[in-house]
Formats: structure tokens, sequence, C-alpha cells
């Protein structure tokens, strides 16, 4: 009989062909059937690298997060009467951008449109972290300061009030 077949007894498995006999340990045969199946890498999709075909995370996870700033008319109007002409922002100890006090919303600009402070901040590894801001006007007084916190994946608009 030319049979060629496969039985499993205990912690071995016992190839048979031709009347040879080799022993491989299960574990090793399974081990490295794992080790085939899972694809590391980014999990989180929230992450800037995700890795949609990732089984499993490796810690490589980045994250990026995003504010933008802004203020309503009343807010224009009492820095005007404050004697204010622009706006120097600050995040972190880097200056993110300059705006004429008459440049206000209604309610918050979307993240990069026009004529907004937008400020993109790596987060690293971190998913959320917190950054020093500072507004300073063209008279030199700090009107707004603080501490924003940015989380990955995300855009918020943070509102500074007189």
């Amino acid at each position: 009989m030319n049979a060629n077949f496969i039985i499993i007894l205990g912690k071995s498995l016992i190839f048979k062909k031709m009347k040879k006999t080799f022993y491989i340990p299960c574990i090793m045969l399974i081990f490295s059937m794992l080790l085939s199946c899972a694809k590391e890498g980014c999990t989180d999709p929230d992450a800037e690298n995700y890795n949609s075909s990732a089984t499993k995370s490796d810690g490589s996870c980045t994250f990026q997060g995003r504010v933008v700033f802004w203020y309503n008319e009343a807010t224009s109007d009492s820095l005007y009467y404050f004697g204010s002409d622009f706006l120097t922002y600050t995040v972190d100890g880097e200056v993110v951008g300059t705006q004429d006090i008459n440049t206000y919303w209604t309610g918050a600009p979307d993240c990069g449109q026009s004529g907004s402070i937008t400020v993109t901040k790596d987060l690293g590894s971190d998913k959320t972290k917190s950054f020093t801001y500072s507004v300073v006007d063209d008279l030199g007084d700090e009107i707004w300061g603080g501490n924003l916190e940015f989380t990955g994946n995300t855009c918020w608009g943070h509102e500074l009030v007189w």
C-alpha cells in the first residue's frame, strides 16, 4: 500500500510516507503558524501611521493634533477699544501666526480655513498632549494664555473670549 498520511500523537506529529517516519514537535509547528499569521504595525485608526492590515500593535503609533483659535465680533470690538490692532499667537514657545483683530468668526472655523490660525502639533506616541499658548497684542500685552490639550486625529476650536 502506497499511502501518505499524518497521525497526531501526544505532542508530536508523525508523518509516514513509504515506511519513513519523521517526528516534529507540535509546539514548533504551532509557534511557526502563529508567527506567520500575526502582522505587526500600528493598529490605532487615530494614528498618523495606522496600518489597516496590522493585527498586532507593535507600539509604533504616532499622533498629530490640531487646534484652531477663534473669537467673535464682541471680542474683536473689545480688542479695538483696548487699542490693539493685531495679535501674535505662540504655542509651546513658537510663534504660529499673527492676525488682524478684525478677523473674527460667528463660530469656530474649520481647521486650516483661510484666515484662521490653525496649529498642528506632533504628539509622538502620546494620543493626547498639553502645550502652553499665549496670545499677545501689538502693544505687548498678553491677552490670553494657558494650556491647550491636543488630541490625535482631531481638530477643535479654542474660542478666545474677552
